[in-house]
């Protein structure tokens, strides 16, 4: 869902903490230093714990294997100088990286060395071909021939070796080029292809090595002239592979001794843990950190906590991680009234931001007022710290924010209303409120008891709607199919139903339609009524057959309640006009009793007193039932059709300085 409508709780990660009994006081100290880690509970090492180390050892075998391989590519002599203060990775992180490094490098060696047999082979075939030249050049298919009758080949004797072949397979060939230089004698051999496998077999028993040809048309001579150009090009290629790996070798070189240094202290460290397993000497600190904290956070706490293992994973099914509201700035406030209510659980929907909205809109609403609207603020702003215990609680700011934002509602609800203290200044300045309201037609809806009712009763409709198509949505997503056909059903009755009923009961059209139409509406409003019906018993069995009716009859009992916006509106509008209609009243008794100056004076003085404490009597009257009834409408009319709650709060361990501690009392 979009952020600014409905948002969802931060996501969280498992985290384990496990460490020698003896690093204890260590490794608390350093997580309530990070004020970061939601502890669920400390406990000593059982064998799923054992399995995590061996998962981390895994790790660190496969780091260590990819390292040392990647290392062993190194040509010459190198001094690497470590940076200090370097960023320490995940172990899953290094594992990958040096894969890919390791891949590529062993890809490259693999190719060099193809390519350096290669070179040597063709080296040796030319020394080899060009002794044989001396005494015939032939195509070089012809040196590996294998055909119906005979074959061909050509192999490499040692001096002493070369007489016993002539002497054992000398039956067998039919033909044979010899050529002698220094120690090898080369011979090119023609024999009967029946007698093959003695032939190779007794070439093979002596030792020779049998050439192997290209089976190319090109002769022995031109082969020799066009093998200079093949070498030279295989050996250009090769020293580009060669300049590849060593410019993937530099370029890594640091990064890998750094990681060798790193993970060989972590297999250390893991070493110490496990013998400390065997012996009872560990503990298991569990919680959970935000997830966005995690690639900051964890690689801190393993560098500093030198005999710790830490282990993160994402929640398992079960799991009930703690519930961390992640809302934009002016939404955040409005946490604490959810928070009221009940926490979301982790993965829920976090209603904040629509309760933001409506809440801060039904409190203007009901306290349009400029002069009352600005007196919440300043007693918000220089009061409200007076009342609680601990004014630097991250609770009061919000909860004072929300005061802010709701009372600047209502600020701007009486500025395009015109309404200062009631009709004070209609009655003391005689001015017409018309005249100075930013909106005439808000000012004469809210004027209006009639008027300001039916707004209400339409945005109690809105509202409630709003709720049970959430309702709708979170059954879709959860497959609830008693609580889609329940909440179709519900707006099949709204959307058919209502105009349907206002016509045949009230004779009142609420839509410009023909009388036909208007019958039509019939349908579809018995279907909903039948999916209503459907619902109930799809949910409740037996008892649907009687609950059903309360979903019809609550939904009208529910749009009734917003009543209370018009009800509580106008109460703070005409008590404002009573009291000062009461002011103005007792004023001119005093006046009338004492004639002259003084008792206008004083007449003056009762007013001005008169108005202002029931003012702020009626101020803090009003606040406190907008608030109550804004919070009503929100939890009961609202909450209640989608929202569940139950969520763990998130109390990280940390340090809590209050910036302000009052020490004994006054005398």
């Amino acid at each position: 869902m979009i952020p600014l409508i409905l948002s969802t709780p931060e996501s969280m990660q498992k985290v384990r903490v496990i460490t020698v009994k003896d690093y204890s006081n260590k490794t608390l100290e350093s997580l309530r230093g990070k004020g970061i880690l939601h502890v669920e509970e400390a406990k000593e090492l059982d064998p799923v714990d054992r399995a995590a180390l061996e998962r981390e050892r895994t790790l660190v075998r496969q780091s260590l294997i990819n390292i040392h391989d990647i290392l062993s590519y190194v040509r010459g002599e190198h001094e690497i100088d470590l940076p200090e203060g370097t960023a320490i990775p995940p172990l899953a992180d290094i594992v990958s990286q040096t894969e890919k490094i390791r891949q590529k490098c062993t890809a490259l060696r693999e190719e060099t060395t193809a390519l350096e047999n290669t070179i040597s082979g063709m080296d040796q075939l030319g020394i080899y071909l060009g002794l044989l030249l001396r005494e015939l050049d032939v195509p070089l298919r012809e040196l590996s021939y294998s055909g119906s009758y005979v074959f061909t080949s050509v192999y490499v004797f040692s001096k002493d070796t070369h007489p016993l072949f002539r002497e054992r397979a000398g039956d067998s060939i039919l033909e044979q080029v010899t050529v002698t230089a220094d120690s090898d004698v080369v011979t090119y051999v023609i024999a009967r292809i029946d007698k093959r496998k003695d032939v190779e077999d007794t070439a093979r028993s002596l030792g020779a090595v049998t050439l192997s040809v290209p089976a190319e048309e090109q002769t022995i001579s031109d082969f020799l002239a066009a093998k200079k150009s093949f070498v030279e090009e295989k050996k250009n290629h090769l020293a580009a592979l060669e300049k590849e790996l060593d410019q993937t070798l530099d370029d890594n070189l640091e990064k890998m001794v750094l990681y060798r240094e790193i993970v060989e202290e972590e297999s250390e460290r893991l070493s110490v843990i496990e013998l400390a397993c065997e012996a009872h000497y560990v503990n298991l600190i569990e919680g959970w950190i935000p997830e966005s904290a995690v690639e900051k956070v964890i690689p801190t706490l393993t560098k500093e906590l030198d005999h710790a293992f830490i282990d993160t994973r994402k929640p398992r099914r079960g799991e009930a991680p703690p519930t961390k509201f992640i809302n934009p700035r002016g939404i955040k406030p409005f946490q604490v009234i959810v928070s009221l209510f009940s926490l979301p659980k982790y993965g829920e929907w976090d209603p904040t931001p629509l309760v933001a909205y409506f809440f801060a809109f039904f409190f203007g609403l009901m306290l349009n007022d400029v002069v009352y609207a600005a007196g919440l603020i300043a007693t918000a702003y220089f009061f409200l710290s007076k009342l609680v215990d601990d004014p630097t609680a991250e609770s009061f700011f919000l909860f004072r924010k929300v005061l802010y934002i709701s009372g600047t509602t209502s600020l701007v609800m009486g500025v395009l209303s015109g309404t200062y203290l009631g009709d004070f200044l209609t009655m003391y300045f005689n001015i017409d409120l018309s005249t100075i309201a930013l909106s005439r037609l808000i000012q004469q809806k809210l004027a209006d008891p009639v008027a300001f009712i039916t707004i209400s009763l339409i945005i109690g409709l809105i509202h409630i709607n709003a709720a049970h198509l959430l309702a709708l949505v979170k059954g879709a997503k959860e497959g609830n199919k008693g609580i889609i056909v329940g909440k179709i059903g519900l707006f099949l009755v709204e959307i058919f139903g209502i105009p349907y009923l206002f016509r045949t009961l009230l004779h009142i059209d609420l839509l410009p339609l023909s009388a036909a139409v208007y019958s039509a509406f019939a349908y579809p409003l018995i279907l909903g009524l039948l999916l209503i019906v459907a619902s109930g018993f799809m949910q409740m069995g037996g008892l649907g057959s009687i609950f059903w009716v309360f979903e019809l009859t609550g939904i009208l009992g529910d749009v009734m309640s917003y009543s209370r916006l018009a009800g509580v509106g106008l109460a703070t509008f005409y008590l404002a006009s009573s009291f000062n209609l009461l002011a103005d009243w007792l004023a001119s008794i005093v006046s009338g009793a004492i004639p002259g100056v003084v008792g206008y004076i004083l007449g003056l003085c009762v007013a001005i007193v008169l108005l202002v404490v029931m003012h702020i009597f009626n101020m803090l009257l009003s606040s406190l039932a907008a608030f109550i009834h804004s919070l009503r409408l929100c939890f009961v009319e609202f909450l209640l059709k989608f929202y569940e709650g139950g969520g763990i709060p998130y109390a990280p361990y940390r340090l809590k300085v209050r910036k302000h501690i009052v020490i004994g009392s006054k005398s």
